[in-house]
């Protein structure tokens, strides 16, 4: 048994060689401007504690989910903050709407 010949310098190789695989890429760093659903979900969180926690909260909380599946690292919490935002809207709503009828 030989061993197979080099391949030939310039040109094409012939057809049993192949060119190696191409190397991975590195992931791509995620810059603070690619965070927009995660903040968007935290401006819900905030306006939910005031105007109709129900849509905001519910916004926020789907705004965060979606940036955390999407790899922005502040989904998750902007999805949490829209959630007690959502709470504190309605307990507050309560406390008001409550007083102003005694």
């Amino acid at each position: 048994m030989t061993a197979p010949p080099d391949p030939p310098h310039g040109g094409d190789p012939p057809a049993g060689w192949s060119q190696p695989p191409p190397y991975p890429q590195p992931p791509q760093q995620r810059r603070p401007a690619d965070q927009v659903l995660s903040i968007i979900g935290f401006v819900c969180a905030a306006v939910a504690v005031l105007f109709v926690p129900i849509v905001f909260g519910l916004a926020g909380i789907v705004l965060g989910i979606v940036g955390h599946s999407r790899g922005e690292p502040l989904g998750k919490w902007a999805a949490v903050a829209a959630g007690v935002g959502m709470i504190v809207g309605f307990v507050l709503g309560y406390l008001v709407v409550s007083g102003s009828y005694a």
